[in-house]
């Protein structure tokens, strides 16, 4: 049976707790009656330990309005017709009561009532949830002391009562109505956060704590909240942002204790994994949301790594990922621990990254790249179209690590930095003097400008710095040979872009053009040329990246790209399904987002598209990997001409060159 369906059967008991909750007499203690809005104050940290009588329940406060006051009835006992009506009345349908708006002074009266409630029930699972947590640590070595059926039911039905709370004070002072005092209450206050703390994740732990016992408390609970946090979604979209992540969270616990079912738990996986993308795609600089894809990810390396090393790289990195990481590396670096089972190929890439992360065992690094470099192409030809994905994420995880994973002492890092800094500190105003503009320093008075200051790094990092670099020049060199292989362009649309950035800030070429494969890019980028229309060459020749024309967008095939690999001599073409097709941004695309050296290559609005599911950011039409993706690496390799000397483009024969000294 069901977890969910032998929970059923203590449905009745605990509606009856609930609703004697909802009845319990206030105590004497009532909260303080607050004057004004100014007076709202957050639970204080020693809620816990008030002393005096325990806070008791409110039930859920919901606003009324004057049509709905209970009015006195005129009796009668005689019988009516089928359909209720009196004897002799005509049935007629009643229009809609009238409905009076809300006054300010209602509605703050009605923010100010339901806030009292709530820090009550708010501080009664706070003294609840800490006194379970401390008895489990004071209990023997062992199991947590089993809570029994009444005690699971009065903790679910505290924790609803405490949601529902929430959920009345998002409405009232999220109100069309409400001033923007009123509405600046919930971020005052932190209540979204509040209510994930106190209202979710405390029970949730204390529930996984009790694990197999509170199993099915526990999805009871899941289902609970999973429901309060798409109600919070439709009802209050002030709060998206945190109610997409939250939705998230629930999702990764649902799917963490499901054992049983291994289909129910790659489905709850799976909805995690697009409430998070959700979430990231509209916050790409927040490291924390490609921690918990990484997780997600588990066990397939590739999406890992990539997803661990953006966690720790983006504007806004999640440190934690530090040790998370070492989940992967560490059974790889231990020569005689138990190894993972992935391809050759993968676990030799692996051990790259590991090597150049951790800065161990970089004696062995370039037997782990050779064995990389052997399989590398026998593995790209026999997967196919599948390599597109994996693809941008190798090429995301070498520019990556090439920046040291978001190390400040990294060479690259440093002299992003330094260049912001110096661009900065020599900005420039303009004054209107007779119809002209004079550039005035901002720095003192005849100051010079001068260059940006070269990074200074230390020893260690410089070593790990150039076995990156080895390794990032190498795994291109071998991409680049694959001439008309269009399976390959993710990556090297990734790392194009990369340079495009580098190439335009100074001194980084310095770095990274002696040792790179400009003649193998070359190669690659005529033959690129060679698949593309007339009509494209003004495109790939403009300043501006265009998007793909309007009359290519319909009737497109969507392949899903598929983690599995498959086996040898699968059809790719089984992954095509038709389907109406709109612009979108590639899959690599979606990837990149929230780096440092993508935020300037983007058009504004890129990736703003209402009407496209979260679920198909990732889906290829086969459009892109013929004429859309071509198209933007030969762009990408004329902005590159453009920028530095070690490649050159004819615009004449529409032919790429690399420099005789490159």
């Amino acid at each position: 049976m069901h977890p969910s369906n032998r929970f059923s059967e203590s449905k009745v008991p605990l509606m009856r707790l609930a609703r004697a909750f909802a009845n319990l007499r206030m105590p004497e203690q009532q909260p303080k009656a607050l004057g004004s809005l100014s007076q709202l104050e957050p639970i204080p940290k020693d809620t816990q330990e008030t002393a005096g009588a325990t806070p008791g329940l409110l039930p859920m406060r919901m606003a009324t309005s004057a049509s709905s006051v209970n009015r006195p009835q005129a009796k009668y006992s005689g019988p009516r017709s089928h359909h209720g009506s009196l004897p002799g009345e005509r049935w007629r349908i009643a229009s809609q009561p009238d409905t009076k708006p809300i006054s300010q002074d209602q509605l703050v009266a009605e923010v100010k009532g339901i806030y009292a409630g709530l820090v009550m029930v708010e501080g009664k699972c706070i003294q609840v949830d800490l006194k379970q947590t401390q008895l489990a640590k004071e209990a023997a070595p062992g199991p947590p002391p089993v809570l029994n059926n009444e005690q699971y039911q009065a903790l679910i039905a505290l924790h609803r009562t405490l949601l529902h709370e929430h959920h009345d004070f998002f409405l009232a002072s999220q109100h069309p109505s409400a001033s923007p005092a009123v509405k600046r209450l919930a971020v005052k206050y932190a209540m979204p956060a509040r209510l994930w703390r106190h209202g979710i994740h405390s029970f949730l732990e204390l529930l996984r704590n009790r694990l197999p016992h509170s199993l099915e408390y526990m999805l009871s609970f899941i289902y609970l909240a999973y429901s309060m946090m798409t109600l919070l979604l439709e009802t209050v979209p002030a709060f998206e942002d945190t109610w997409v992540e939250c939705l998230g969270d629930l999702g990764r616990y649902r799917m963490a204790i499901e054992d049983e079912n291994i289909r129910d738990r790659e489905v709850w996986t799976q909805v995690a994994r697009q409430w998070y993308l959700r979430s990231a795609n509209r916050l790409p600089a927040t490291g924390r949301l490609y921690h918990h894809l990484a997780i997600l990810a588990r066990p397939e390396p590739l999406p890992q790594l990539m997803y661990y090393g953006k966690a720790l790289s983006v504007g806004n990195p999640f440190l934690a990922a530090r040790e998370s990481i070492m989940t992967l590396f560490t059974p790889i670096l231990q020569p005689n621990g138990r190894k993972p089972r992935y391809p050759p190929h993968t676990t030799a890439y692996v051990r790259c990254h590991a090597t150049i992360f951790t800065g161990y065992s970089l004696d062995n690094f370039n037997e782990s790249l050779e064995e990389f470099k052997d399989d590398l192409d026998s593995h790209i030809e026999r997967i196919g179209k599948r390599y597109l994905e994996q693809g941008y994420q190798v090429a995301l995880s070498n520019c990556m690590a090439l920046m040291g994973y978001g190390s400040e002492e990294n060479p690259l890092t440093r002299l992003i930095n330094q260049t912001r800094q110096h661009r900065l500190e020599n900005e420039t105003i303009f004054l209107p003097r007779q119809n002209a503009v004079r550039p005035i320093s901002i720095l003192r008075p005849n100051a010079r400008p001068q260059g940006p200051p070269q990074p200074v790094v230390g020893l260690r990092q410089i070593d790990t710095f150039r076995h990156a670099l080895n390794l990032f020049n190498k795994t291109a060199e071998i991409h680049f040979k694959r001439l008309g292989d269009m399976n390959v362009l993710s990556f090297a649309h990734v790392t194009l872009v990369f340079l495009r950035y580098m190439s335009n800030l100074p001194g980084a070429m310095v770095i990274l053009a002696p040792a790179f494969p400009w003649a193998d890019l070359a190669t690659m980028l005529n033959s690129v040329i060679d698949v593309l229309k007339p009509i494209s060459y003004s495109h790939i020749e403009s300043s501006t990246m265009s998007k793909p024309e309007q009359e290519l967008k319909l009737n497109l095939g969507l392949q899903l790209l598929v983690p599995e690999e498959p086996t040898v001599g699968e059809d790719d073409d089984d992954a095509t399904s038709p389907t109406n097709d709109e612009f979108r941004p590639f899959p690599e695309e979606w990837a990149m987002q929230g780096l440092a050296w993508t935020h300037d290559y983007f058009p504004m609005n890129w990736f703003k598209n209402d009407n496209l599911e979260t679920e198909k950011h990732y889906m290829e039409a086969e459009s892109m990997r013929t004429e859309y993706r071509p198209e933007r690496v030969a762009w990408l390799g004329v902005q590159i001409a453009r920028s530095t000397s070690q490649l050159i483009y004819d615009g004449v024969t529409y032919q790429f060159s690399a420099c005789a000294d490159g």
